[in-house]
């Protein structure tokens, strides 16, 4: 829920519109609060995705934006299942895997987070958590859309803490998400799938968690609301 006000919006906006390198190595995703979303003009620099949708196309869901909705506003992805949303708006992993199937029937790449709280963690439960998130979330879904799927390792410990995991801790995520995916359909398509990381990335970190782990890309928060960090991350990989 961050910024406040179209003027930040904007001037975050101009400051990555006209530093980021581009390059055919980096897509670049602004998940902007959706009441902006109409008035970012991105000049095709980014995509922009919405940071959360509901399950249906239209209705009396006084309040929701439906991943239809979304699609007419010219964004191409969709954050599924953030642990924010799982705690403080109590969405289940039934809810979860309705949203991603209206993102995907709606022609949208969802973003499905998943990640174990600091009790599970410590429970050496991590493993067990994420198989459940996705298993769940994935439930019903045609493996000719997972290719559109992308999935965020977002251990919610790490959320806004200044801690990540260690490089072979991400690096054995990857795996297990592939492995997850493999057993649920099979090794090609589990190789197709983007796997990200979110939690306290920053422009010290960013290179390393991507570069030594087998991760695809980023799912960055808090740096993201300053613009020259969020450049700096972007470029260190054009």
């Amino acid at each position: 829920m961050n910024p406040v006000s179209f003027d930040e919006v904007n001037n975050l906006v101009s400051i990555i519109r006209k530093n980021i390198k581009k390059t055919e190595n980096v897509k670049v995703v602004i998940c902007s609060p959706s009441i902006f979303i109409s008035k970012i003009n991105n000049n095709k620099s980014f995509d922009l995705g919405i940071q959360n949708v509901f399950w249906e196309d239209q209705g009396a869901y006084t309040g929701e934006i439906s991943a239809k909705m979304a699609k007419n506003m010219d964004i191409e992805y969709a954050i599924v299942g953030h642990s924010e949303r799982r705690l403080y708006m109590k969405e289940t992993d039934e809810m979860i895997n309705q949203k991603i199937q209206s993102v995907l029937n709606s022609n949208l790449k969802p973003i499905l987070c998943v990640g174990e709280t600091a009790d599970e963690k410590n429970q050496d439960l991590a493993s067990d958590v994420i198989i459940s998130q996705i298993e769940k979330a994935l439930m019903g879904v045609n493996k000719s859309k997972i290719p559109n799927i992308l999935i965020a390792y977002e251990p919610v410990w790490a959320i806004g803490t200044g801690e990540i995991p260690s490089i072979n801790e991400i690096m054995s995520t990857v795996l297990l998400v592939r492995k997850i995916i493999t057993n649920l359909y099979d090794r090609a398509t589990a190789e197709r799938v983007f796997v990200l990381y979110g939690g306290s990335v920053n422009g010290q970190n960013a290179f390393d968690i991507v570069d030594k782990t087998g991760m695809n890309g980023l799912l960055i928060g808090s740096a993201s609301l300053n613009g020259s960090e969020f450049v700096r991350i972007v470029n260190l990989f054009g």
